[in-house]
């Protein structure tokens, strides 16, 4: 009858640990990915720079590892549309070895110095638009024209022509280059957000 009162008084030990619903983690890159390379399918590699926590024990620590895979990849355009990188985060690797599925969403990513941004609810970091990029490229030339033609010809008139071949040549540079592509290099972060709770037994 003592064991059994002893055995009723023991803690519960194997209660079920989850990642809560509305949970943020930042993860840090493994691998750089980036629009130009990437396919549609390729893996990405990542390790958690926060902890999870709940119920104020930590869930998932930091060095976890996260595995995710490229499910859209989409260059610039040339005159016209913009870089597109979507991810989604499948399988936690903990450290005791416990491997979990899970579906954690992307809400943001580094700018890695541009105005790339994650927009939507889909996980997709896309790049913003590089019209003052194009708009500088052809001033400059137009200004590097302008300089040479009138120190060639000596007036007004050779500074116009010049800026305008300098102009001319500006924009068929922007035209035959690339836009900037959606670029996260090894040891960027992104932040992910769980929408639903996830199981850990």
């Amino acid at each position: 009858m003592r064991i059994g009162v002893l055995f009723l008084s023991l803690p519960l030990l194997c209660s079920a640990s989850e990642i809560p619903q509305g949970s943020h983690v930042a993860l840090r890159l493994v691998n750089s990915i980036t629009t130009r390379t990437a396919k549609e399918g390729d893996y990405v590699y990542m390790t958690t720079a926060t902890p999870i926590a709940a119920n104020s024990q930590i869930v998932v620590p930091v060095g976890s590892y996260v595995q995710g895979v490229v499910s859209k990849s989409v260059r610039s355009g040339r005159v016209s549309g913009k870089a597109e990188l979507g991810i989604r985060l499948d399988m936690l690797t903990l450290p005791d070895g416990r491997v979990v599925r899970i579906a954690p969403r992307v809400v943001s990513a580094d700018s890695e110095d541009s105005s790339q941004k994650v927009a939507g609810k889909e996980s997709e970091i896309k790049q913003g638009p590089g019209h003052g990029d194009d708009a500088k490229t052809v001033a400059t030339l137009s200004g590097t024209g302008a300089a040479v033609g009138a120190m060639v010809d000596r007036s007004v008139r050779g500074a116009g022509i010049g800026a305008g071949v300098g102009g001319a040549i500006g924009l068929v540079t922007v035209l035959a280059t690339r836009g900037k592509e959606v670029q996260l290099r090894q040891g960027a972060t992104v932040d992910a957000v769980f929408d639903r709770a996830i199981p850990l037994d």
